[in-house]
């Protein structure tokens, strides 16, 4: 068969949502076995019963209502008014800021937004506003998405004295996110040191009752809106945490609604050759025998789209990077995900993709408008910047092809809120078909909890370590000495603890030939 006869047979095409996904450079089966057909059937029962409100997060006793979002008709009739009203909420409110009813405390337009998040609740509204927000915008946004007290400072100086019109939104479904909660203390210490009263700027999304929910109310914040425990973090941008960031900063989220819905639409068909998320979810099962032999790598041909493979990295890997499947059978489950953006990657990691290792898959996502003006010629053959972008795309594809190396190419008519909701869409019903597809559960992280655990388990040791040091005004101290006045066995974690506060000044190090003899002194 001719590669164009295999490409005609290789597409499933959305012309009415501006949409193509080729295959045709996967080599996958043109029939899948009996005992693949077996699991996509019953991976279509799973998203009937997704959408049905079953529990399908059994870890945690929870449904998974994230398709609910853009379809409200979809949910019982309870969890459905309940986003309706959360819509027309995050509506109102951003249009009362955005014309003025809402002002700062100095009378003035709000005109900055400062989002303190992390993972989904900063990783999502990131995404739509480097695709999406135009470039004379009225309200600009920065982030506080970690708890990196550098990266705080700097926010806070580029805001300057643009701060006593910065409206602040908290993110934390549990209101308890520790990295959330520090961002947000920052937020206040900035506010107060320029004479401004915190609340007056401050808006809360969270789950009601939450303690971040319990401290906006006592503290009289501007406004709080829900988060509910059927939507994942990874899977939250098309609720109040993507909406109202992307509201008040002008977006159409009506648009990027309808773009999710109509993918949903197209995805809830249970036929494999028309479906695009499970042909997505097919294709990453083939390139890594169903256990994740393969990485994936995101190409997006677009540089409003070079947050896509940092959003895709949380979707996918936190979903499916699993210890043990839904039978308890330990599988270690997973997909590794990284990428940048064409054609940057020409100059980047290409030279390894077409000769190094064969460990991984390509998706090449292009959009094929990305100008709306007429381009300048910028050589002798008439070519123009937007010709040559699409010519490393093709070109990249077909060099890794004829090496040997597999791809998928996604393709949008146009980049905008409808298709960049098509888009993400797309991939949130790949990552659950994939999911069904091996047996795991996609919506917990207990890898994620195994970490908070012990973060908290070494910030305790830290305040025990900082204690001791003030108690005796150590005239120096080694981790090991350190260690057997604490009864603490873990002299490396110690070594650690002290070099911390040594490096914020709370003691000094003494450097020694070795780590086992730096001294440390108050």
């Amino acid at each position: 068969m001719s590669s164009w006869d295999t490409y005609q047979k290789s597409i499933i095409r959305y012309p009415e949502i501006g949409f193509t996904i080729d295959t045709s450079r996967m080599d996958a089966p043109a029939e899948w076995s009996s005992e693949m057909q077996e699991k996509i059937a019953r991976a279509f029962e799973d998203r009937a019963a997704i959408e049905a409100g079953e529990i399908m997060n059994p870890d945690e006793g929870r449904a998974v209502g994230h398709y609910w979002l853009r379809n409200a008709d979809l949910a019982p009739a309870e969890e459905g008014q309940w986003i309706k009203e959360v819509f027309n909420g995050v509506e109102t409110f951003a249009k009362q800021v955005l014309v003025g009813d809402i002002k700062a405390p100095n009378n003035r337009t709000f005109r900055r937004v400062l989002l303190v998040g992390i993972g989904g609740s900063a990783l999502g509204p990131q995404l739509v506003g480097k695709a999406l927000l135009p470039a004379n915008t009225p309200v600009g946004i920065h982030y506080l998405d970690n708890t990196d007290p550098g990266g705080m400072d700097l926010v806070f100086e580029e805001l300057g004295d643009e701060l006593a019109e910065t409206l602040v939104v908290v993110i934390s479904k549990s209101g308890g996110t520790a990295e959330t909660r520090n961002g947000m203390l920052e937020a206040e210490k900035a506010f107060t040191a320029r004479g401004l009263d915190f609340p007056k700027y401050a808006v809360a999304v969270t789950g009601e009752g939450s303690k971040l929910d319990q401290h906006a109310e006592a503290q009289g914040w501007i406004t709080r809106l829900p988060m509910s425990d059927w939507i994942g973090g990874r899977t939250s941008v098309m609720s109040a945490v993507g909406l109202l960031p992307a509201a008040l900063l002008g977006l159409d989220i009506e648009q990027f609604l309808a773009g999710a819905g109509a993918m949903d639409e197209k995805t809830r068909v249970d036929d494999a050759a028309t479906n695009a998320a499970m042909a997505l979810a097919l294709m990453w099962h083939h390139a890594g025998d169903g256990v994740g032999k393969k990485d994936m790598v995101i190409l997006p041909y677009c540089d409003r789209l070079d947050l896509m493979s940092k959003y895709l990295q949380q979707l996918v890997m936190e979903s499916l990077g699993k210890e043990l499947d839904l039978d308890g059978k330990q599988v270690n489950q997973g997909i590794a995900v990284y990428g940048n953006k064409g054609s940057t990657d020409q100059h980047a990691y290409v030279q390894q993709l077409r000769d190094g290792l064969v460990n991984f898959f390509a998706t090449f996502i292009e959009v094929r408008c990305t100008r709306s003006s007429e381009s300048m010629k910028v050589d002798e053959l008439g070519s123009t910047t937007g010709d040559y972008l699409q010519g490393f795309l093709r070109g990249t594809r077909k060099a890794l092809y004829e090496s040997g190396r597999q791809s998928i190419t996604i393709t949008l008519d146009s980049l905008n809120a409808f298709s960049l909701g098509a888009l993400i869409a797309l991939y949130e019903r790949a990552v659950s078909f994939y999911a069904s597809l091996v047996n795991i559960n996609a919506y917990h992280q207990p890898g994620v909890e195994a970490g908070k655990k012990a973060a908290g388990a070494f910030l305790d040791l830290l305040a025990r370590v900082r204690s001791h040091l003030a108690e005796t005004g150590s005239g120096g101290v080694t981790a090991e000495s350190m260690a057997s006045n604490l009864g603490e066995s873990d002299v490396e974690a110690v070594y650690h603890c002290l070099n911390h506060l040594a490096a914020t000044g709370a003691c000094k190090r003494i450097d020694g030939e070795n780590p086992a003899s730096d001294s440390f002194a108050c």
